[in-house]
């Protein structure tokens, strides 16, 4: 839940969009926009967004491994490190 401070009124980016621009991007927090009392968006800096594609990425990465452990769609470490060294092999003949 964001803190009081970084919830603002639409009217407030409207009208003062270059501060709350350097806000965001000088304290790395990120601020929910309201419109009618409602959160509509958050504005956030680049670098806090990439951070956060990233670890989107990752956690999809993760959720996808779970369901294939959980459907048996696994192989043993050995045979694991094996297909990694002869992909690695192929991709290197190629260039």
């Amino acid at each position: 839940m964001p803190e009081r401070r970084d919830i603002r009124p639409i009217t407030q980016l409207k009208n003062h969009t270059a501060d709350l621009v350097r806000e965001v991007t000088e304290e790395g927090r990120p601020i929910t926009i309201t419109q009618n009392g409602e959160a509509k968006v958050v504005v956030m800096d680049v670098e806090n967004y990439d951070r956060w594609r990233a670890s989107m990425a990752l956690l999809k990465l993760l959720a996808l491994g779970e369901a294939d452990v959980e459907r048996g769609r696994t192989v043993k470490q050995p045979d694991a490190f094996r297909r990694a060294r002869e992909a690695l092999e192929r991709s290197g003949d190629d260039g």
